[in-house]
């Protein structure tokens, strides 16, 4: 906060109160001291840990390489592939042994003698209708396609979740160094009641209500520092890192230009969004299982070989086609309804899911605009203006035209238009990363 006015009237009203003007009190050599670093408040400096600073794209990378909740995605694409081939392949063979005895029912009875006797081995190879296999194999590459979706959106959701811990850590980390250096300012304050109030110009209530204010800040950083340490450990979470690791220094929150149109963030989200992509590729598997269920009801055939021995006759060689006869249309009528209402539920649910994404996207659209809009007002505009009267009533205060209650008052004004400068901050920056893991491209970073 800037407090060159506020320093320029301090020394007078110390010296009127002591009756003592030739040097400034210590008092106000630490505010001289301080107003460098209260100036910073507007860039949002945060300072409070050490080390490099660390920017959202170095704890991005660190979050995709380390998830397990991306790599159990990957490993679900993998299985899904094995599927695929699967599909294609053939049934496995069947092998027959048996034998025809004549005279009694013992292996080899007549062998040799009777034509009828004889024992053998037969292969059985079942064979679908042409089309079947590959109809299966599509089914299990539109699973593929739905579960490499599912990559995409969880690697977006991961990205915008580390955003959203990183924001909030910024704006806790802002929001306590506001509070920290109005802390020092409610001190001087205090300090100046207490020597009005030790020469009779001031009343006692003035003190009081600097200490109540010094207090209730200092609640307010104890909160802070609540949550910071509830975000550390969600971002720590997200990195796959133990509980308790530093997470360093951040970069500090800065206004951002939020120009794109609604309707340019829609198309980008009606062409990119994983959700409605892998909608889609569930409406294609469906659409595939409709195919295979249509073509179930075609025969499927078996071809089979045999060699049986004879004994002492030659041996007899057979082979033989079976032709299965789908008569049992009623089950494969059940079987059809059944996957052409999948299908058609997936395409509600595609339906569903495209409302949705509209939905969220104004939502999240309209929550970016007015942060960035309010963000800028409050920085250009409001702040100024609260500083201003800020210095004013201090003047005033001075001259005795206006009370202690009002100068905290406005004091008040100032720290919580700070506060909640840089929370529009954060909830602009939130908003936009929750948009570009709905759309899949980078809308303000």
């Amino acid at each position: 906060m800037s407090l060159r006015v506020f320093v320029a009237v301090l020394p007078v009203l110390l010296g009127a109160a002591a009756s003592v003007a030739a040097q400034p009190s210590p008092a106000v050599q630490r505010v001289q001291q301080g107003s460098d670093v209260a100036a910073e408040s507007d860039t949002g400096t945060v300072q409070s840990d050490e080390g490099p600073v660390i920017g959202p794209d170095e704890l991005i990378r660190a979050a995709v390489e380390n998830s397990p909740a991306l790599a159990a995605a990957r490993y679900r694409v993998e299985a899904a592939r094995q599927r695929v081939g699967q599909g294609r392949a053939l049934p496995d063979p069947m092998l027959s042994a048996g034998w025809n005895s004549s005279g009694n029912p013992l292996p080899g009875a007549g062998l040799g003698i009777e034509p009828t006797a004889n024992i053998g081995l037969m292969v059985t190879q079942a064979i679908p209708y042409a089309g079947k296999r590959d109809l299966r194999a599509a089914v299990a590459e539109r699973e593929v396609a739905a579960e490499a979706v599912q990559v995409d959106a969880a690697r977006l959701d991961l990205i915008a979740r580390v955003k959203d811990a990183y924001y909030r850590l910024a704006y806790l980390a802002s929001a306590e160094g506001v509070l920290a250096r109005n802390t020092q300012l409610l001190e001087t304050l205090l300090r100046v009641a207490e020597s009005r109030y030790s020469v009779g110009r001031a009343a006692q209530q003035d003190v009081i209500k600097a200490q109540s204010e010094i207090t209730l800040v200092e609640l307010r950083r104890e909160r802070l520092r609540q949550e910071r340490q509830v975000r550390e450990g969600q971002l720590n979470a997200l990195l796959n890192r133990a509980p308790g690791t530093p997470v360093g220094r951040l970069q500090p929150l800065q206004p951002h230009p939020f120009d794109v149109s609604v309707d340019s963030v829609l198309a980008s989200a009606a062409a990119h969004a994983p959700m409605l992509r892998r909608e889609e590729a569930v409406v294609a598997r469906d659409e595939s299982a409709v195919a295979v269920a249509r073509r179930d009801f075609k025969p499927d055939f078996a071809v089979s070989a045999g060699y049986y021995y004879m004994g002492s006759m030659p041996a007899m060689y057979m082979a033989r086609l079976d032709i299965e006869l789908p008569l049992q249309k009623a089950r494969r009528q059940l079987a059809l309804a059944e996957r052409v209402t999948s299908m058609s539920a997936s395409r509600a649910g595609l339906t569903a899911v495209k409302r949705d994404v509209e939905a969220r996207v104004q939502e999240e659209y309209q929550v970016a605009a007015t942060a960035s809009r309010l963000a800028r007002l409050y920085g250009e505009t409001l702040l100024p203006q609260v500083r201003l009267a800020f210095e004013s009533a201090m003047a005033s205060y001075e001259t005795g035209s206006v009370d202690f209650l009002s100068l905290l008052a406005s004091f008040s004004s100032v720290l919580e238009n700070e506060m909640n400068y840089f929370e529009s901050l954060a909830d602009f920056h939130a908003a936009a990363s929750r948009l570009e893991s709905m759309t899949g491209e980078p809308i303000a970073h």
